[in-house]
């Protein structure tokens, strides 16, 4: 998946400084940890407060892109917290602007309400969310004591029976071609712009496991989605520094402990079990991502409910990649 660029928030954040707190503050501090953020009309987020040595600091996820760290971030008061984040703009050749858009934030118990106000075209924009306290996250699951329930086959090879246009308003770039599930979302010669959507099963699921086949033409890109809400990394990345944007990651947030991708053009191997919120991805034959918590969503995830069950989600709007052989097996608890 590559950063998802919304037309006011670009997601480039400058590296940012810290707030010093006192014990006392510290101690009353009612928002250290980690939250989920439902956006109004549409896209999730997801926070993170914490402290060291006296510091507060925050990681944010807004919508797209990757988990990053924020400019600033600080207590107004014991129930307001405000956080920047900022992207550069450029004006010129020898002239650019640091954009600050701000997050001001009202806790009530476990659950948040905010805005995030910035600079926009046409002067300010000005976004609403709601946030709930992230739960707790269960212990490392034994995985060779799961149950597996009957395989489900999700893509019958011949249509797209089963899979549904996420957005109808947006163009579907998914076919069925000789029993493989093609995405070509080809732009027009006369310049007119095509918005292609991501398809997802009809189906909702739990835990599983998942295995397919996947073949990316070079420098290009998709993504997995386990429930909706968690990204496993489709993309041409043979040859590249271990990075948590690579094939198999868990993007932006699980970084693969080896390569394992085949080069561009060849059909790779991907068996992936979600269970406890807990990720195994398996590529190639190679174990590169073993039982690791996911924290929280992805950048492009359905919802923030970390809990709720949800479909397989393929994105369809970033390049050319074909997928077969789909197969999920449930896990029974």
């Amino acid at each position: 998946m590559k950063q998802l660029l919304s037309p006011i928030l670009p997601l480039l954040l400058l590296v940012g400084s810290f707030t010093h707190t006192t014990a006392e503050t510290r101690l009353a501090n009612p928002f250290l940890g980690m939250w989920g953020l439902e956006i109004e009309g549409g896209g999730v987020g997801w926070l993170h407060v914490s402290e060291e040595k006296g510091y507060l600091d925050a990681e944010l996820l807004w919508i797209g892109g990757s988990v990053l760290p924020v400019a600033h971030v600080y207590l107004a008061d014991e129930n307001t917290l405000v956080v920047t984040r900022t992207n550069t703009a450029k004006k010129s050749e020898d002239r650019s602007h640091t954009l600050t858009h701000t997050l001001r934030i009202v806790k009530s118990g476990d659950s948040l309400k905010g805005t995030m106000t910035g600079p926009s075209r046409a002067g300010e924009y000005q976004s609403h969310f709601t946030g709930k306290r992230m739960p707790p996250m269960p212990d490392k699951p034994d995985l060779a004591d799961l149950r597996y329930g009957k395989p489900v086959s999700l893509f019958n090879g011949t249509d797209l029976s089963g899979w549904v246009l996420m957005n109808p308003n947006q163009a579907n770039g998914f076919s069925a071609q000789n029993g493989v599930l093609l995405n070509d979302p080809v732009q027009p010669n006369n310049g007119a712009h095509v918005s292609y959507g991501n398809i997802r099963t009809e189906r909702e699921f739990e835990d599983f496991n998942l295995k397919l086949e996947v073949n990316v033409p070079e420098g290009n890109n998709s993504g997995v989605y386990l429930r909706g809400i968690y990204e496993i990394q489709v993309v041409d990345s043979y040859g590249k520094p271990l990075d948590s944007h690579n094939m198999g990651a868990l993007y932006s947030r699980i970084t693969p402990s080896q390569a394992a991708e085949k080069p561009a053009g060849e059909w790779q191997s991907m068996d992936i079990t979600l269970v406890d919120r807990h990720v195994t991805v398996i590529l190639n034959g190679k174990k590169i991502i073993d039982n690791e918590p996911a924290w929280g969503p992805t950048g492009g995830a359905m919802s923030a409910d970390v809990l709720a069950s949800g479909p397989i989600y393929l994105q369809g709007d970033h390049g050319k990649v074909s997928y077969r052989n789909i197969v999920l097996t449930p896990i029974e608890k």
